[in-house]
């Protein structure tokens, strides 16, 4: 499904929608450019899904994990590291828990590491304000 946000209010009301669409187990992975909107739309997604603390990009620390209202949520940047990383700080098996909910920026790096039920969530740049949401299931 593809949906076009042209303001910071459109972005959240998509991930509103999104965030109600999720259960234990799913791992999302995000999809797009350096100032996409990743981070942005994770911030939002986790906010609606009961999340008090400030969310940040995991860049540096690579993965952040969350608690909110009916889930823990775990926020990886795989920006800076490959599978063989990945499989040695144990993302396999966080990514294996059930009762958690994952987000992956930059989920390519580690395409191996991922379910073949993930959700896609590519995100295009259009132009400053606008972007092309793109959400496979």
């Amino acid at each position: 499904m593809k949906y076009i946000v042209k303001s910071k209010d459109d972005t959240k009301s998509l991930a509103k929608k999104f965030a109600k669409s999720l259960k234990k187990g799913d791992v999302v992975c995000l999809n797009g450019n350096l100032g996409a909107g990743k981070t942005t739309f994770t911030q939002y997604v986790f906010y609606y899904l009961g999340v008090k603390e400030q969310v940040n990009s995991p860049t540096f620390s690579i993965l952040k994990i969350y608690k909110g209202t009916d889930f823990i949520l775990n926020h990886f940047d795989t920006y800076r590291i490959g599978e063989e990383e990945a499989i040695e700080a144990g993302f396999d098996e966080i990514l294996d828990n059930k009762e958690n909910i994952s987000f992956i920026e930059w989920g390519e790096n580690i395409i191996s590491l991922l379910p073949s039920n993930r959700i896609e969530v590519n995100i295009k740049i259009i132009d400053e304000n606008t972007r092309e949401f793109e959400i496979k299931r």
